[in-house]
């Protein structure tokens, strides 16, 4: 009986190990709503005190419902609050450098012991909603008597948009005309506390990228793909399948697409089922993951080898490396203080000297997928993004370097082929770009293990 258990012991062991060295995995659940938790004490005491005073915010006034919750609320509370309690208003008051900004909460609950739970004493200190709600805000911005207030009113930022029309009318009714000149939107305030990185989110970041480059590398192998048979969507649903296994999620379902000799872009588009992979293929995907209210961005490539090939052709090679020089261009031009359409304006420049024929529509990534700042392009405003474009770049932010170069491939009788890459990146404090985790320079390889 010793010996059965010393055995069961010892496979238990080697499929754990087995499952290690496939890449990190993430903490137990409640062991990262502490970390979460941790990170939202940091953000609001040194994040959101400094934001306040650079945009001249006395008070910030964050009023959602549930259903219809500001894209701030879930950068505001603890990971255990799952959505808005009927209506829930958060205060944000600035007592001054000394005192710093207290945080109120008229509705739920401190979030553990984040916020102070405000409550008229004549409500007995019961949890209220409806009128006294909001005649209890009145009565805490009349003592209050902030210089001036903002609200998440936006008409270019989804992130600073998120006061409702309805409830828009109902606070402007309830504060009344004596603060009408002092209320302005949130815009600037409330896209940059939900732009703003920690450093200590790093780590995990990290941990989260190292995870999707394993599956995708995964994904891209013969232990996925059998030439001739698999199909495109039969990747996309492993991909899937195994996010779903591990407990993560995702902002965006992946794709799986193809290119090959004499394919055009029109039938990869026009189908109508999967498109079985054959050897010579050039496989892209765009996948990323959703973790610890975090997301990751990334599209890599891969290349079905030909039988007898043991390598990728140097043409479709030399596709990646342009691609890899486009990084190359947008990271040395992301700098602090220029704006997202600034940067893309040189980097396009720089990409036409180098004769590259390319786009860029790079974005900022965190708690959103397309999160919140300067936009870089889109693949259809190569021109500049009005607006969201003309956001200057922050220190203590990320970014998914996403772009695109096409090539004439001398193999494929220059038919020309797409290398679009996507990674995520960190401008940090000192102003410095760099990859969080590393990024793609060769060809993820499927049939290595079936070459003859």
């Amino acid at each position: 009986m010793m010996t059965i258990m010393i055995r069961i012991a010892t496979i238990l062991f080697l499929l754990a190990q087995s499952v290690l060295a496939q890449g990190p995995t993430l903490p137990p659940l409640r062991q990262q709503a502490a970390i979460q938790q941790e990170w939202l004490k940091l953000r609001l005491e040194r994040h959101l005190p400094a934001l306040m005073r650079k945009h001249n915010t006395q008070m910030w006034i964050v009023a959602c419902r549930e259903y219809a919750e500001d894209p701030a609320f879930f950068s505001l509370v603890s990971p255990t609050v799952f959505a808005a309690r009927r209506t829930t208003i958060y205060v944000f008051n600035d007592l001054g450098a000394s005192k710093g900004v207290e945080r109120l909460a008229l509705g739920g609950d401190s979030n553990g012991g984040l916020y102070t739970v405000y409550r008229d004493p004549s409500s007995n200190n019961k949890e209220i909603y409806g009128e006294s709600q909001w005649l209890t805000l009145k009565k805490l911005v009349d003592e209050r008597n902030p210089a001036s207030i903002a609200i998440d009113v936006s008409a270019i930022h989804a992130f600073s948009d998120g006061l409702s029309a309805g409830l828009r009318d109902k606070l402007m009714a309830t504060l009344g005309p004596a603060y009408k000149d002092r209320i302005h939107p949130a815009e600037e305030l409330a896209l940059e506390y939900q732009e703003l990185r920690l450093p200590e989110m790093l780590p995990v970041y990290r941990d989260m990228m190292v995870i999707v480059h394993s599956l995708i590398a995964r994904a891209f192998s013969s232990e996925v793909i059998t030439p001739g048979k698999t199909t495109d969507q039969d990747v996309v649903w492993w991909l899937r399948q195994k996010v779903n296994d591990a407990g993560l999620g995702t902002w965006f379902q992946p794709s799986v697409e193809i290119q090959r000799k004499g394919m055009t872009a029109a039938s990869r588009l026009n189908r109508s089922s999967g498109i079985v992979i054959e050897r010579g293929d050039v496989l892209h995907t765009d996948f990323g993951i959703t973790a610890l209210r975090l997301n990751t961005d990334t599209q890599h490539m891969g290349y079905v080898l030909r039988e007898g090939e043991t390598a990728v052709p140097a043409g479709i090679q030399q596709a990646l490396r342009n691609t890899n020089r486009l990084q190359d261009l947008t990271l040395e031009r992301m700098k602090p203080g220029r704006t997202g359409n600034e940067v893309l304006g040189l980097v396009l420049h720089a990409m036409r000297e180098e004769k590259i024929d390319g786009t860029v529509y790079s974005h900022p990534v965190g708690d959103h997928g397309h999160a919140a700042g300067p936009l870089i392009g889109l693949w259809d405003l190569q021109e500049g993004v009005p607006g969201r474009g003309d956001v200057k770049l922050v220190p203590g932010s990320w970014f998914s370097i996403e772009l695109q170069a096409t090539t004439p491939v001398p193999e494929w009788d220059g038919q020309k082929l797409e290398v679009a890459l996507e990674e995520d990146a960190m401008l940090d404090e000192t102003g410095k770009m760099s990859w969080i985790l590393k990024r793609q320079s060769e060809f993820h390889l499927v049939g290595v293990n079936l070459v003859k």
